[in-house]
Parts: C-alpha cells; sequence; structure tokens
C-alpha cells in the first residue's frame, strides 16, 4: 500500500554545477532561508512548461545575476526533506560573463577544488552530486 504522503508529486529542482577551471561554484543559503546556513549548488524550482536548462537559466540570472550555457547533465535524485521529496536535477554550467559576485539567496560565495566540496555543510538535495564530484577528483 502506498502512503498518501508517497503518493504526492516531487518537487521539481535545478542547480547549477558551473565550473570555472579547477573549481566549483557553492552557495551558502541565508540564514533566513530553508536550509539556512548549509551549501547548495545555486539554482531553483522548475515551473509549469519549463525545461530544466530554462529554468537554470532563469534561476541563475536571477539569483546570481550571472548568464550561463547548460552543457549537460550530471545528476538526479529524490530526497526526501521533512514531508516533501525533492527531485534535484544537478547540470553542468559554464559561465558566460564573469564569475557572480553576490546572490539573492546566499550569504557566501565559494569557488572550490571538488575535492574539497566534501568539507563544506551541504543541504541534505545536494549531496548525492557533492559526493560524485568529489569521486571523481581523486
Amino acid at each position: 500500500m502506498v502512503e498518501a504522503q508517497d503518493a504526492v508529486e516531487p518537487l521539481h529542482v535545478v542547480a547549477a554545477i558551473i565550473a570555472d577551471g579547477p573549481h566549483v561554484l557553492a552557495c551558502r543559503r541565508r540564514a533566513h532561508k530553508d536550509a539556512g546556513g548549509r551549501w547548495e549548488f545555486p539554482g531553483g524550482k522548475v515551473e509549469p512548461g519549463e525545461s530544466p536548462g530554462d529554468a537554470l537559466r532563469r534561476e541563475i540570472r536571477e539569483e546570481l545575476s550571472a548568464e550561463i550555457d547548460v552543457v549537460g547533465e550530471l545528476t538526479t535524485d529524490d530526497t526526501r526533506v521533512g514531508s516533501r521529496v525533492i527531485r534535484l536535477t544537478c547540470l553542468r554550467a559554464r559561465l558566460t560573463g564573469a564569475r557572480p559576485v553576490r546572490s539573492t539567496d546566499h550569504d557566501r560565495l565559494v569557488w572550490l577544488p571538488p575535492a574539497d566540496l566534501g568539507a563544506l555543510d551541504w543541504a541534505e538535495p545536494d549531496l548525492p552530486a557533492v559526493r560524485l564530484l568529489a569521486a571523481s577528483a581523486e
């Protein structure tokens, strides 16, 4: 028997794995946001009718005032957070301009080698991508 909460459609979210040379962008959520103080890859919800790539380009423009090209998918994982399931698709992206220096949703932006990502306190949905990136750097 499927429980009612398991039958709820997952919340579709996209995140950007933005590489610049040997470093990847990590962003710390502002304290007043869900998962405040924890690290994540930047992105957000996929709106109805949007493709994941279109949603990600929009979110990065809104959050970071930056433009990106989406170059491929890294992972898609479902993570239960409280009573909700988050379906996070992490897409590899490349900046088409300067590195972002501020964010509307984050209080800190850092560029790290993939091997160092595991040292941060990550939001649960981002952990599978962090583990994959860190393992591929070994």
